[in-house]
């Protein structure tokens, strides 16, 4: 039986050896080699057999290393590739890019006239993060549990007014037996297992806070909702100056003012009236402001201070 099947396989290694060599030349070439290793392998017996197998084994393993790594390259003769069996996927500009690459941003920097004031690096790995909604969600939810002030309060049997007198004597009345008239059954009485004043913090590592600051940066950068000023000096402190600016922006509803520094106090009174526009130190920049409002701009310093936050180690 085992001589049986490595004839076999001998016969297919063989025709498949003949066909390859002989092929390109002419097709009745190639069967006619196909025979002959056919007749050759069948008088193959004893010592004979272990050596052709052999053979059989080194020519399978030459067989598959030439084609496992050919390649599909056009001959000088036959000139370049069908355009029908290139790729119809068309490349993408320059202008477009894969979100999440954590590659370096280019983007323009301008001022309060519309003026061109060059370009600025963004760094890839603050400003060019994946989208991660969960690490946003649990940012958000830390703030916003950690901002609640926590002051409600009920009141015990013991801070309700009123009287401490037994309402009636215990046995006898035929009603049920009562100690005081404070107790949380009576109308005005205390309230049990009520709230008490307390913190709804709950703590949340810094590299998940930081991490979450740096995605909700990098939405705005995918999106295109991110503006870069050379300062955010005004000449005055009129409403007018924001607003007119305002009203030439598209799409944009609300706008949030970050600076490196203090805020100018020019442009603390040119928006303090405006409820769509607010402004914001770098170092008070957090997810939850980013979120609410659709349009973020930053001075250069602003972005400087926060990729320099963003870039300190974590102090344990």
């Amino acid at each position: 039986m085992t001589a049986l099947v490595t004839k076999r396989l001998l016969r297919s290694f063989g025709s498949l050896h003949s066909l390859g060599r002989c092929c390109c030349d002419s097709p009745n070439a190639g069967f006619a080699s196909f025979y002959r290793s056919s007749d050759t392998t069948s008088i193959l017996s004893g010592d004979r057999l272990l050596s052709a197998e052999r053979s059989g084994i080194l020519l399978a393993r030459s067989m598959i290393q030439y084609f496992s790594t050919s390649t599909l390259n056009p001959r000088p003769d036959e000139g370049a590739f069908p355009s029908d069996l290139l790729s119809k996927k068309p490349v993408a500009s320059s202008e477009e890019r894969d979100i999440g690459r954590y590659q370096d941003l280019l983007i323009p920097v301008t001022n309060f006239h519309n003026e061109d004031k060059g370009f600025m690096v963004l760094a890839g790995d603050v400003f060019d993060l994946p989208i991660r909604k969960d690490i946003i969600h649990r940012v958000v939810r830390w703030q916003l549990a950690k901002r609640q002030q926590g002051t409600h309060s009920t009141k015990t049997i013991s801070e309700v007014s009123g009287t401490g007198r037994k309402p009636w004597q215990q046995k006898g009345t035929g009603r049920a037996r009562h100690g005081s008239l404070r107790s949380n059954q009576f109308r005005g009485g205390a309230t049990m297992h009520g709230p008490k004043p307390r913190s709804h913090a709950f703590k949340l590592n810094k590299k998940v806070r930081r991490l979450g600051l740096m995605i909700a940066l990098s939405a705005c950068a995918a999106e295109g909702k991110l503006l870069v000023f050379d300062d955010l000096n005004i000449p005055t402190h009129k409403t007018k100056n924001i607003v007119n600016y305002f009203n030439q922006m598209e799409n944009t509803k609300k706008l949030l003012i970050v600076d490196g520094g203090p805020i100018d106090e020019k442009l603390k009174l040119a928006t303090q009236n405006l409820h769509y526009v607010n402004v914001l130190p770098s170092i008070g920049l957090n997810v939850y402001s980013i979120l609410l409002h659709d349009t973020l701009m930053m001075s250069r310093d602003a972005v400087n201070k926060i990729v320099e936050r963003m870039h300190t180690p974590i102090k344990r």
